[in-house]
């Protein structure tokens, strides 16, 4: 009986040993912090709308060239992007100054992109794999919609979502297909730079 019951409390401890390995070795739970405001930065490929104040001639639609810089007249090359909107006014400015009296420029971006180190990335079993600008408050089924939702292939439930924190990056488990089945409580928080991995089904 003593033989018995000694084997049984090392079985009990055994059992407990490997719960609490395997608790350790998987991905926590993305948490549900809200990312700190931030403000929008321009990126290569944004489309920008500048007004210049009582001069139309100036006023002008252009893109952000994939090198980050913009065209107008009067200033033939300027660097716009990683600039909030506010600060590429004030860039634009003090150049238009040279030409033009008390110049009042301001600033809308009106196609968004953003720069590469504030987007969203989801990959792998999405219908639409894609990059996209992150928006203040934005959640995983905002991620979700803009791609279209998962593939008949992924393993929603399986997903990750990759993060830095403090310099680090940590992984995260997501439940996307509970997710997409209407459990709420699975819409979490996404923060600029979040990377979002959706695995194939193994069957």
């Amino acid at each position: 009986m003593f033989r018995y019951r000694f084997y049984l409390a090392w079985i009990v401890v055994f059992l407990a040993v490997i719960g609490v390995a395997g608790c350790a070795s998987a991905p926590p739970k993305v948490l549900q912090e809200k990312a700190t405001s931030s403000t929008y930065r321009i990126g290569p490929g944004d489309q920008l709308q500048i007004f210049v104040r009582n001069n139309q001639d100036l006023s002008v639609t252009v893109p952000v060239r994939p090198d980050g810089e913009i065209s107008i007249p009067l200033v033939q090359s300027m660097k716009a992007a990683d600039k909030t909107p506010n600060e590429l006014a004030d860039n634009l400015t003090s150049s238009l100054s040279a030409y033009v009296r008390d110049p009042r420029v301001t600033v809308i971006v009106t196609q968004f992109h953003g720069t590469y180190s504030d987007q969203v990335r989801v990959v792998g079993e999405a219908a639409q794999p894609q990059s996209m600008p992150y928006r203040t408050g934005m959640t995983l089924l905002d991620v979700m919609i803009n791609v279209g939702g998962l593939t008949q292939f992924a393993a929603g439930n399986r997903a990750k979502l990759v993060r830095h924190v403090d310099g680090q990056s940590k992984t995260y488990d997501v439940d996307i297909e509970d997710l997409l089945n209407g459990n709420i409580n699975d819409n979490v928080p996404v923060h600029p730079g979040d990377v979002v991995i959706i695995p194939r089904t193994y069957f």
